[in-house]
């Protein structure tokens, strides 16, 4: 059973910082890709990132670029990401999720397969 929990989350002023954890587990981690996405009350989802650990590749939308980071440790079946420069508009419930592949075009329609319970993050301006 694929089971991946997110953590750290909170509450954070307009320009600061948060890395959020996910522990995958029940499943081979090289299998999948390992992303990212956010949801805003009242907004639809969002992909925010991606990492392949078997093709070597992230993905990063638009919105996010040159501020956040995704990294893995695979000896801990656990993906990061770091989100610098936070804004009140990164304001959302964050959750990990698995792809099939790691790519702009699987970020952008939100092919996400599995997911966690999510972490809540709010940046107040």
């Amino acid at each position: 059973e694929v089971q991946l929990v997110e953590s750290g989350g909170g509450w954070v002023q307009a320009g600061g910082s948060l890395r959020l954890s996910c522990a995958a587990s029940g499943f081979t981690f090289d299998d999948y890709a390992i992303g990212w996405f956010r949801q805003a009350p009242g907004k639809e989802r969002e992909g925010v990132s991606c990492i392949s650990s078997r093709y070597a590749s992230t993905n990063y939308a638009d919105s996010v670029k040159g501020r956040f980071t995704i990294s893995s440790d695979n000896a801990k079946n656990t993906v990061y990401l770091r989100m610098n420069a936070l804004k009140p508009e990164d304001t959302a419930v964050y959750y990990c999720a698995t792809l099939k592949y790691c790519s702009g075009s699987y970020l952008l329609h939100r092919y996400f397969e599995e997911w966690g319970q999510g972490t809540l993050v709010t940046v107040s301006s």
